[in-house]
């Protein structure tokens, strides 16, 4: 019996999209069902992510959450949810997982359309894992003058300085910086294979929360820079940056949005599991506050999981656009980031102390220590400006405001 050739229209090749994201939610499901079996050893133990890479490249997710093109890749809503999946189940990998995915978008922020699907299809070959520390504003802008310094030699450039990585610095297979070229100070991207000459890892000892993130302090002594390893320059200022290219800072937000709200969910989970565990000899009833509390707790992350999921659909439409993006758009998706990213971290913050209350288990307070860990460094204060300049002055301003 032989089988017809079946044309491809819209509707069949959104039925095979649909049929590819259940099969990679599907992996993301077994990787996070296993990632929990050991989650409180490897998290006690603190060390680099190595085996977590080695677990994320065997299931394919390296290679499957880079950005969509014909026979590879993954949409950003897909991703995310990717994200959020292996977030419950270990924020620490989860981390690993968002960063490595939005830094593999940065060939199309910030270099061309050949140099980005390039570096795409290695990826997709080698399963790279990506991270880096792109940093907003720019080195000159914020005071402290620059850390990274690039400075022209023969075709290419030597990189100097040191750089906090928040995740798997010493495991990843690029990761990507912006540095000030010293002669012509434009600030440029780059990519850097952390076992290039020169190149060490500092590892982040003691951290209080996402200890098997593998952050630490990369320190570049010297390290040549091939003009294929140059991405693009990157805008001193708001008003220079491309459409596009302004939304590299909020996808990176968003995504690490899908972590905190993967820890938060994670926590609820296992707080009720074990809730049900020591009252499974009384009737729901017969317990009106615990009720309460979780009825509390479960809109906090409904809610939550809302203002994500609206941030998360304006960037997959902003991110779909590409070269297409209006010049305003930006600024309302950076300002939905910013109210995804305030509305998460309360509720992160909130859920994972009051689950500490419900279950007296060990491990139990990682997913505080990961929630605080991950939201410490972005002040509330910082967001809610950004958010207000934009409701009251519809302002691009709001995007540069969200990146401080």
């Amino acid at each position: 019996m032989s089988v017809k050739s079946v044309p491809t229209t819209p509707s069949t090749a959104a039925a095979r999209s649909g049929d590819e994201r259940r099969a990679l939610l599907r992996t993301a499901h077994d990787v996070a069902d296993d990632l929990a079996a050991d989650a409180i050893a490897r998290e006690q133990a603190g060390r680099p992510p190595t085996d977590e890479r080695s677990r994320l490249r065997e299931a394919g997710l390296l290679a499957a959450l880079t950005p969509p093109s014909p026979g590879r890749g993954t949409d950003w809503r897909t991703g995310c949810a990717v994200i959020r999946e292996v977030a419950a189940a270990d924020s620490s990998v989860g981390d690993v997982l968002a960063r490595h995915y939005v830094h593999t978008w940065s060939g199309r922020f910030y270099a061309s359309h050949h140099h980005a699907a390039t570096l795409e299809e290695a990826s997709v070959r080698e399963h790279w894992l990506w991270t880096g520390a792109v940093r907003a504003p720019a080195p000159e802008e914020d005071g402290d003058g620059p850390d990274l310094t690039l400075r022209p030699r023969n075709t290419g450039y030597v990189l100097e300085g040191r750089r906090s990585v928040d995740t798997a610095a010493a495991v990843a297979d690029q990761i990507v910086l912006d540095a000030v070229c010293a002669v012509t100070g434009d600030v440029l991207v780059v990519r850097i294979p952390p076992r290039t000459r020169g190149v060490t890892v500092e590892p982040a000892h003691d951290r209080l929360g996402q200890r098997a993130a593998g952050a630490g302090e990369v320190v570049l002594d010297r390290v040549t820079v091939t003009p294929g390893q140059v991405l693009g320059r990157r805008p001193h200022d708001e008003e220079s940056t491309a459409p596009f290219t302004a939304l590299a800072e909020p996808a990176l937000r968003l995504a690490l949005c899908h972590v905190a709200l993967g820890i938060a969910e994670g926590a609820l989970t296992e707080a009720r599991d074990l809730s049900r565990g020591g009252r499974a000899h009384r009737l729901p009833g017969e317990d009106p506050d615990l009720l309460l509390t979780y009825g509390e707790l479960a809109s906090a992350a409904h809610t939550a999981t809302a203002v994500v999921d609206r941030a998360t659909e304006a960037m997959a439409q902003a991110l779909d656009a590409g070269a297409h993006l209006d010049a305003d758009e930006p600024a309302g998706v950076a300002a939905l980031v910013a109210t995804a990213e305030t509305v998460t971290s309360r509720a992160a913050l909130h859920i994972t102390t009051r689950v500490l209350e419900l279950a007296d288990a060990p491990g139990l307070d990682r997913f505080w220590r990961n929630a605080r860990v991950l939201t410490a460094h972005r002040p509330a204060a910082h967001r809610l400006r950004s958010i207000g300049e934009h409701y009251l002055n519809g302002s691009h301003r709001a995007v540069a405001a969200a990146f401080h």
